[in-house]
């Protein structure tokens, strides 16, 4: 099963696809556009069923195989929306929305499970249900939550959950996968540190809440350091700092730390939410000051289920004629840890190749890749769901 030749004659239609939806970027569950433009593009495959507002703004779409003695559904998954980010790619295509721009990636992943689309309604030789699944607001918004709690799973019988994403910096169109945690669970944390405000030339006279939020973003990454087991991974990030004052001579009154914590493992994710609420506090009172922590979870580890692995890299292996299955775990997160919680399944890398990295605002999707995703995506429900002579 290598890269299937109706891909290489859709690839121009594909391009376009991919290419207009760049041109029109949305974000999070606002991808009014997208998702209608999705749809109308299924209805003219001849999809079965194509469903619209799942989730809010996701698509889903059912294609039937030829026979359904096996009554195997599986689900292939592709994100839609971009990011608020300014464009700074020059290409004749760029977003034509200021300020938005698909960083990601995004664009090429519905473009690809398009194509798959496509083939499948053309050939539907499979036996089984292929479900296809195009979602809103994976960055941040949750998109995958909000599809699973509105019925995906049950609504249509999904099985086995399958998705993919592009990767910068592998070679174009190859393929990269692991077992077990892939991508990382993805919190956030906010610190209001309060103490006494005052003049800076009289710090003996205030709590200087600068020093205490400096002395606990230093503190905080002892966690790591000294919490966490030295063979298991962890991030902490303060990544905002915002005062009650912009003068010189102020002492604030107020500080506000914004930051993340990442993990691949559920007691790390307890660790970290524990020890940051613990030193911020303690650091805190240690100066006389209060710091108020909230802790808020967010996606779950991306963990890609033995045996889907398996499945989904031997189709990489047909498509691309090698597959890396030694790659490390990203402390990235991803929102379809929520399906892949719901049933086994997994989730692979395709090389992008030698572009900007994703959320980089001279990111672009490499088109080049769309005839190994699309092969990949089809070649999933081929081969889970076999027509057995």
């Amino acid at each position: 099963m290598p890269v299937k030749n109706r891909f290489a004659e859709l690839l121009p239609e594909i391009t376009a696809w991919r290419r207009d939806f760049h041109e029109n970027p949305e974000l999070d569950y606002q991808v009014h556009r997208t998702a209608g433009r999705v749809a109308e593009l299924l209805r003219g495959f001849g999809v079965d069923e194509v469903n619209e507002g799942v989730g809010r703004t996701g698509v889903v779409g059912v294609i039937r195989g030829r026979s359904n003695s096996s009554g195997r559904v599986i689900g292939l998954r592709a994100d839609m929306d971009a990011l608020p980010i300014n464009e700074q790619t020059g290409a004749e295509y760029a977003s034509k929305n200021p300020g938005v721009m698909h960083a990601c990636g995004h664009d090429g992943h519905t473009a690809m499970l398009l194509g798959a689309a496509k083939y499948l309604a053309e050939t539907r030789n499979f036996d089984g249900t292929a479900v296809v699944i195009f979602q809103p607001a994976e960055e941040g918004g949750a998109g995958g939550l909000a599809m699973v709690q509105d019925g995906l799973v049950d609504r249509w019988g999904i099985q086995e959950f399958y998705g993919m994403h592009n990767m910068p910096g592998y070679p174009t169109g190859s393929f990269a996968i692991r077992e077990g945690a892939m991508m990382a669970a993805a919190d956030q944390f906010d610190i209001v540190v309060t103490g006494k405000g005052g003049h800076a030339a009289k710090p003996h006279e205030a709590i200087d809440t600068t020093l205490v939020a400096a002395q606990i973003i230093v503190a905080l990454q002892s966690i790591v350091a000294r919490n966490v087991d030295p063979l298991k991974s962890g991030v902490i990030s303060v990544c905002v700092v915002q005062t009650d004052s912009t003068a010189h001579n102020v002492i604030p009154q107020v500080v506000k730390l914004k930051g993340t914590a990442r993990s691949l493992a559920p007691e790390v994710r307890d660790q970290l939410e524990e020890g940051i609420k613990r030193v911020a506090t303690h650091t805190a009172a240690a100066f006389g000051a209060a710091a108020e922590v909230t802790y808020d979870r967010g996606y779950p580890v991306t963990m890609n289920h033995p045996e889907a692995t398996g499945f989904a890299a031997e189709v990489a292996r047909q498509v691309a004629g090698e597959v890396n299955m030694e790659m490390e775990p990203l402390m990235a997160g991803e929102d379809f840890s929520y399906m892949l919680n719901e049933r086994p399944g997994a989730y692979i890398f395709v090389g992008n190749g030698d572009t900007a990295m994703v959320h980089h605002p001279a990111y672009d999707f490499d088109d080049n890749a769309i005839p190994a995703g699309s092969s990949w995506y089809a070649g999933m429900v081929e081969a889970r769901m076999p027509i057995l002579a």
